[in-house]
């Protein structure tokens, strides 16, 4: 053993108070002893508790509120992807495809020489979706009003008319036309407002482009380079984009093509690129080409207006004619318009006067009474006609313009001094009696044309005046010769000296030479109808006779004369049918002639209707007229003299 003894191991003994002694009831645990449970501290009474339920139900309820929910957007989208799949898409492609109208190019109008009359201009048709301008697009109750205080001043229309359009009555109207025709310049000023919107709205989210839904269909404008030169002849062109009158409208179906037609995704007003578009291209109009000179035109138009302007007058007309063709030269009224600006223009003065006014012509129409009394062989130019200061026939006691006494004249005097005692004296040998000598005039009448149209097929034209012979009155029969009681147009009264002209044969005027399809192929214009009136010789006759009317000096036509030129022609002054009272008031002056008068090539005749200031007499005021005007056709056309003698027919007679 060990000197030294292991350690006593300490059994722990009872518990002891704090005074030592042992606790009573608590024994020391030994060893594998429990350790003895402190007893719990004492708890109040509870009162009775509230028992949940079961939370089943409730989920139950919730669960299948969900499944209807579900079910229903089930529903709903198959009803939208498959049943009405096709509709949805249409409704789609209709907010978001756009479609316009391209309208086709109009064709132009030129001169004989290609000098452009009438053109098409690049412009624009301003439209609107209406639609875009509302609270659901813009976000904002004032769109309309918005957009219209930025167009208004641009497009110069009055704003509260703007508003209008852009907030039309129909709610689902997704087009309105802004303005018409308007110029690219126009259209620039709106586009840069719209893009300064756009960057704004990018930039500042209180910002809404008002002017998104504006756009712009390309379209052309009609302009008259010459102002109002020839405006009589080529009419203009309404808002429509159709013929207002003249050629314009009469050839309208020939100048303005066909319109086609473009659709384009859209968003926001703005073109989707990405998208495609379908497109039918325009077909551009064809141009025509007049067979006016338009340096003719404005040297007739020009002496036209002044001549008018010094004699205070209604209106009056020129038109220049080729005799061998029919083609018009040039065909003027005074006072006109301008075609390019028809706000300030007198409704009066639109259209073709020198086509649309009947009235009675006076003695420019005693050479066709003549023309008959030389076919029909009753008289010479040399026969004596015994005319005396008045003549009684029927109800009336007939005189000429002045008092003279008894005149001993040749039908070709008759003719020069413009008698109209001595042409009724002559007309009355067409017929054992006098019906039958106004049935042979009536039929030379008609052959001239009078009463029936030019042919030129113009708009408005009228064809005059000329009534059967078994209906002219007592006095008409007796008129008629000298130009009262019957009416005619200008081109009518120009035709007729035209068919003398051109040795008795008459050629349907013409306006139209031809068109110039868009593949550039020229189709030229039907030939004319030519009907023969009177004979060569006849023509021949008569032409001779013309020049003693100028050449003359007791002829009423001196003022027409044209150095170096023969000149063949007729004055007329015929009392005037006042159209706003149906009675006579004031004269209708005229002068009918052509040149050269041995080798005709132009004809020229004027009209003035009541001229107020100055002389009325045709001789004196459109006599003139017919010289300015044939002399500048006679240098255009570079028509050489002839240099033949005049024929010098005599005007009277020693008894």
């Amino acid at each position: 053993m060990s000197d030294r003894e292991p350690p006593r191991r300490r059994v722990p003994g009872p518990a002891r108070s704090s005074s030592g002694r042992p606790v009573p009831g608590r024994r020391r645990p030994g060893p594998g002893a429990r350790p003895t449970r402190r007893p719990a501290p004492a708890r109040p009474a509870a009162p009775n508790a509230l028992r949940l339920g079961s939370p089943r139900p409730r989920l139950r309820m919730v669960g299948l509120a969900l499944a209807l929910v579900l079910i229903a957007f089930v529903v709903r989208l198959l009803q939208v992807q498959a049943v009405d799949a096709s509709a949805y898409a249409a409704k789609a492609d209709q907010n978001r495809y756009v479609g316009h109208v391209l309208a086709a190019e109009r064709g132009g109008i030129t001169d004989r020489n290609g000098v452009a009359l009438a053109a098409s201009v690049d412009a624009y048709d301003l439209t609107a979706d209406p639609t875009m301008f509302n609270r659901k697009m813009l976000g904002i109750d004032d769109g309309p009003e918005q957009a219209a205080a930025l167009l208004a001043p641009i497009l110069g229309q009055d704003q509260a008319t703007l508003v209008k359009k852009l907030r039309p009555a129909n709610k689902e109207s997704r087009y309105v036309l802004l303005a018409r025709r308007q110029t690219p310049q126009v259209w620039t000023q709106i586009k840069d407002l719209k893009s300064a919107l756009n960057e704004k709205a990018d930039t500042d989210s209180s910002t809404v482009n008002v002017l998104a839904g504006v756009f712009a269909d390309p379209s052309s404008k009609r302009v008259y380079p010459n102002g109002d030169l020839a405006a009589g002849i080529l009419g203009w062109v309404n808002d429509e984009g159709k013929g207002g009158g003249g050629i314009e409208q009469q050839l309208n179906k020939v100048l303005s093509g066909k319109d086609g037609k473009i659709r384009y995704a859209q968003s926001g007003g703005r073109l989707v690129p990405t998208v495609g578009s379908t497109e039918t291209p325009a077909v551009p109009g064809s141009d025509v080409e007049l067979t006016i000179d338009r340096d003719i035109q404005w040297a007739a138009q020009n002496a036209i207006s002044k001549q008018v302007k010094e004699s205070k007058a209604d209106r009056g007309y020129v038109i220049v004619q080729d005799t061998r063709t029919g083609e018009v030269l040039a065909m003027a009224d005074s006072p006109g318009f301008d075609p390019n600006d028809l706000s300030d223009a007198n409704p009066a003065a639109l259209g073709n006067a020198a086509l649309q006014d009947a009235y009675e012509p006076g003695s420019t129409a005693k050479v066709m009474s003549m023309a008959a009394v030389l076919e029909e062989n009753v008289a010479t130019p040399l026969t004596h006609v015994v005319v005396p200061n008045r003549l009684h026939r029927g109800d009336r006691l007939f005189k000429d313009d002045i008092d003279h006494a008894t005149w001993n004249l040749t039908l070709n005097g008759v003719l020069a001094k413009s008698s109209n005692i001595g042409t009724i004296l002559a007309t009355g040998q067409l017929g054992k009696t006098q019906p039958q000598a106004n049935q042979v005039l009536y039929s030379y009448l008609r052959k001239f044309g009078l009463g029936s149209y030019s042919g030129l097929d113009f708009p408005g034209e009228t064809k005059g005046i000329l009534a059967p012979p078994d209906k002219w009155s007592t006095s008409q029969q007796y008129t008629i010769p000298f130009g009262q009681g019957v009416s005619l147009n200008a081109m009518q009264a120009a035709s007729v000296y035209s068919t003398i002209a051109n040795g008795g044969v008459r050629v349907e005027p013409t306006l139209v030479r031809g068109e110039k399809g868009p593949d550039g192929r020229f189709t030229p214009a039907a030939k004319p109808k030519q009907t023969r009136v009177v004979s060569e010789k006849t023509a021949k006759t008569l032409a001779k006779m013309l020049e003693s009317v100028v050449d003359d000096q007791e002829g009423t036509g001196t003022k027409a004369r044209i150095p170096g030129y023969r000149v063949a022609g007729k004055t007329g002054t015929a009392n005037r049918v006042d159209p706003a009272t149906g009675r006579y008031s004031g004269y209708t002056s005229s002068f009918a002639g052509f040149a050269p008068a041995d080798n005709p090539r132009i004809t020229v005749y004027c009209a003035i209707q009541n001229a107020t200031k100055g002389s009325y007499f045709g001789g004196q005021i459109c006599g003139p007229i017919y010289k300015e005007v044939m002399e500048f056709a006679l240098k255009t056309l570079q028509v050489p003299p002839t240099g033949a003698k005049a024929a010098n027919l005599p005007v009277s007679f020693t008894p």
